[in-house]
């Protein structure tokens, strides 16, 4: 066996070895991803995400090749009472033993200047970081034909 070929596998079992323990502790359901349409140049990914474990966890950002730019946001009423979609550069708290919902009027990861349009059934790889967690790689399904929203508005729950 090279020392090439060593180093990679260590090197996999290493990735892998990260992302179970990832998994341990933060799980990601019903995830999706939407655009508004074929030549739209934003994207948006919802999701459930749960903290099996006993520390609160924060999610710090989330990473993709389908867009120029990915950012956690959020959705704010202004004065106006008009709600403004705003970038949330401290991101959610995962609490221990709880959830955050990402969900369509509430938070959500942004995908800006997609490269390509969200086709129906197409995945869409992303990278959720974690303060503890880790790098967490998810593949979202893309569905342009979900109308309830999944999660419905919620921003926040707690077990």
């Amino acid at each position: 066996m090279s020392l090439k070929y060593k180093v990679l596998a260590a090197a996999a079992t290493l990735t892998l070895a990260t992302a179970a323990w990832a998994g341990e502790t933060i799980v990601v359901d019903d995830a999706y991803a939407r655009a508004s349409g074929a030549n739209a140049k934003a994207g948006a990914a919802f999701m459930m995400i749960r903290n099996t474990g006993a520390e609160d966890d924060r999610l710090v950002e989330a990473r993709s090749d389908v867009a120029a730019k990915v950012e956690l946001h959020t959705h704010k009423i202004n004065d106006q009472g008009v709600a403004q979609m705003m970038h949330v550069p401290e991101g959610f708290d995962i609490p221990a033993g709880g959830m955050h919902a990402l969900a369509r009027g509430g938070d959500h990861v942004m995908f800006m200047g997609i490269k390509a349009p969200f086709e129906q059934g197409a995945l869409v790889p992303v990278t959720l970081v974690f303060e503890k967690a880790g790098e967490i790689e998810v593949e979202i399904p893309v569905d342009l034909e979900r109308q309830d929203g999944g999660h419905g508005h919620m921003k926040k729950k707690s077990n």
